[in-house]
């Protein structure tokens, strides 16, 4: 259980704020997270990393020289933003090219995909490198799947450490790649994890179970057997990634490996070296040298009690990187040349934003762009209990705290920015930032997407008739179908889809917005009910889809309660 907090929505910034005070020799805060406070090589490649707060080491205190050049921290268990990402990618940036890497989380890719689509557009030479090297996620057919877990850092220190040696942006992908498909981990836990404020854990394990597989943020696993010796997890352990060795690699005698033996929270580093004891007799059994071994927390959950094995399968190359010196706050090797510390005119660089002009027309709609954010807000307000329960049936749970933190977010930006004169883009734009800003997660890039789209539809300039407001929610639709969702999947489209076409038929029919879109809520909440028939094919549910059937899916759920509650706001207007 989390004890030591203040207020639970704002735990996430104020670690932060703590970490940076307490490591200020390596990091430095930043708008999304965190980057270096030394200098590095002028035209280096940068390694920016990231994912959900609530992990730590990873990922912040994976900062520093040897290792990461900054890191966007999203909120508990939710992924950064696409604004963080950018943010903490355009501090970094050495001006040899950006390589953003992070775990493959259905999030992590929406944000992290859209922040390089943007930072390409603006000049920057950016990649990515995704890590998947949780064995238990998919199966080695749909490698491509898998999620990373503690074998992100395999992949960060090897990309790391070629940027250190001034190797330019395609080595580094490269290198990472290979660190990538040369690494193989599997889990397990024995208890679940309590978020700050949370009166319940984010999922069970039975009283003298273990669940074989489970992910960092409370995935199911893919069994559930007795809790065994600590020599017999070692055994599991070993086992069960013994057989499977990367591709060019047919017999382990012989081979050379890094092992990392991670902590997920509450396993303490004595059970870890009974373990690990097991552990090296094993792979000496097999034939199998042990190169420069890590055990300890690496990559954490909060208070998850479990544990989880990393094989990184090195060569000539990978071994160099792997032994390579590294000075971050919670990871050091061998000794570093210190680099010179920013110049204080570096660290007093702030951020600035200016209201776009707007005309008076779209200034006097901008007070009901904000009414019908006020009312969503309202409505999860009311609804979130249960959208985390629809959400923890064969999810993580957390889609309703998540949807709670974006919308709230959302309408306060919203409020800001209408008291300062903006127009209804301009609204719709701040609120969509601070959204996906605040929720990450996938529902915060699909809400932030979603509302930038109207918002480019509505314009700064005039006021935006049934036909304008059609045509933005046909955006949205069009701006979240582009991250693969399609009707079917049993996703938030279920309930988009239906409800852009009735409102754009119904406008185009001649009815008047009010009336449209009240017809469409309607649709949209018979199509969200109607998902709980369906099969999961994408997301976290996905991997245990049978566990959703009869249950309503909640992003669908929670698009359908926001747009009636948009109805009500128009039906008084």
């Amino acid at each position: 259980m989390t004890r030591l907090y203040n207020d639970p929505n704002q735990f996430a910034d104020e670690m932060i704020d703590g970490f940076v005070a307490a490591n200020r020799r390596h990091v430095r805060r930043v708008r999304g997270g965190v980057v270096r406070s030394t200098a590095s090589a002028p035209g280096t490649v940068a390694l920016v990393t990231g994912g959900g707060s609530g992990h730590y080491p990873a990922f912040g205190g994976l900062v520093g020289q040897g290792l990461a050049h900054g890191a966007a921290l999203g909120n508990l268990f939710a992924s950064p933003s696409s604004q963080q990402v950018q943010s903490v990618a355009r501090a970094a940036d050495n001006g040899g090219g950006i390589l953003l890497s992070y775990g493959n989380y259905a999030g992590d890719v929406l944000h992290f995909g859209n922040a390089q689509k943007v930072l390409r557009e603006q000049g920057y030479r950016v990649e990515t490198v995704t890590v998947t090297d949780d064995i238990s996620s998919a199966p080695l057919a749909e490698k491509h799947k898998r999620r990373g877990i503690a074998g992100d850092l395999t992949v960060f220190k090897s990309a790391a450490a070629a940027a250190e040696e001034g190797a330019t942006l395609d080595e580094v992908v490269r290198i990472a790649a290979k660190a990538n498909e040369r690494t193989r981990s599997v889990g397990v836990a024995f208890s679940g994890c309590s978020l700050p404020g949370a009166d319940e854990p984010l999922f069970t394990v039975p009283e003298g179970r273990m669940a074989v597989g489970m992910g960092i943020h409370g995935e199911p696993g893919i069994d559930e057997t007795d809790v065994p010796t600590a020599d017999g997890l070692a055994e599991l352990f070993v086992g069960s990634l013994l057989a499977e060795l990367p591709e060019g690699i047919e017999r382990p005698e012989g081979q050379r490996v890094a092992v990392l033996l991670n902590g997920l929270g509450s396993v303490k580093y004595e059970e870890l070296f009974v373990v690990y004891r097991r552990v090296e007799q094993l792979l000496d059994e097999a034939g199998i040298t042990i190169v420069e071994p890590e055990v300890g927390e690496l990559v954490t959950s909060f208070d998850m009690a479990g544990a989880s094995l990393t094989l990184f399968w090195l060569d000539e190359e990978l071994e160099r990187l792997w032994a390579a010196p590294v000075d971050a706050p919670a990871y050091t090797k061998g000794s570093v040349v210190p680099a010179a510390p920013l110049s204080a005119a570096v660290l007093a660089e702030a951020e600035t934003e200016t209201i776009p002009p707007a005309d008076e027309a779209s200034r006097a709609v901008a007070p009901l762009v904000h009414r019908a954010l006020a009312a969503a807000r309202a409505t999860i307000d009311a609804t979130v209990d249960e959208l985390g329960r629809i959400d923890a049936v064969a999810g993580d749970g957390d889609h309703g705290i998540g949807m709670q933190r974006g919308v709230t977010a959302g309408e306060a930006a919203a409020a800001a920015a209408a008291d300062a004169g903006a127009g209804a883009k301009t609204v719709l734009d701040r609120a969509a930032d601070a959204w996906s800003d605040r929720a990450g997660g996938t529902s915060g890039a699909l809400w932030g997407a979603a509302l930038t789209a109207v918002g480019s539809a509505l314009g700064d300039e005039g006021a935006p008739d049934a036909a304008a407001v059609a045509e933005g929610v046909r955006r949205a639709s069009a701006a979240i179908g582009e991250f693969g969702a399609v009707p079917g999947d049993k996703t938030l489209v279920d309930a988009l889809v239906p409800f852009s076409e009735t409102l754009s038929d119904r406008v185009a029919a001649g009815a008047a917005l009010v009336d449209a879109w009240a017809e469409a809520a309607e649709r949209s909440t018979a199509a969200a009910a109607d998902t709980a028939t369906l099969l999961p094919r994408m997301g976290r549910a996905r991997p245990h889809a049978e566990k959703s059937l009869g249950t309503p899916d909640a992003g669908a759920h929670s698009f359908a309660l926001i747009v009636t509650a948009i109805a009500a706001v128009l039906a008084e207007r």
